[in-house]
């Protein structure tokens, strides 16, 4: 029935400690995250069960968590995100994840900096 299905979740929000210089991990800055995860939602739209499906809220306490370690650089962070997601739902088939710097400092007028990982999770692979 579904070629395609995803669970995602849009503009969580925090305020971490993440960054190369010094004051940016004392003062830490605000973040946004997006994620998109590929997974076979059809048990799910007919059980009407949560069991059969990605719990979004835990999706976000694994995030919330992750976003409370401090790193250097948001790919490390983003990184640690996806294992974390892959081990607890080895049916997630991909996920697409993008962690902005909301107030990076390079001395630009910008709406934020970061990155975007496409991540595959290999025990899916056909």
């Amino acid at each position: 029935m579904l070629k395609d299905s995803y669970i995602y979740i849009q503009n969580l929000r925090f305020h971490a400690y993440h960054g190369v210089d010094a004051q940016e991990q004392l003062t830490g800055n605000d973040y946004v995250l997006n994620l998109r995860l590929q997974v076979d939602l059809e048990r799910p739209m007919v059980s009407d069960d949560v069991a059969d499906t990605v719990n979004y809220a835990q999706v976000y306490d694994i995030v919330r968590r992750e976003m409370g370690i401090p790193s250097k650089l948001l790919e490390h962070v983003a990184r640690r995100i996806g294992e974390r997601i892959f081990c607890r739902w080895p049916e997630v088939v991909s996920l697409l994840l993008r962690l902005t710097k909301l107030n990076p400092p390079m001395g630009a007028d910008c709406d934020g900096a970061g990155v975007e990982l496409y991540l595959i999770n290999d025990k899916t692979q056909r």
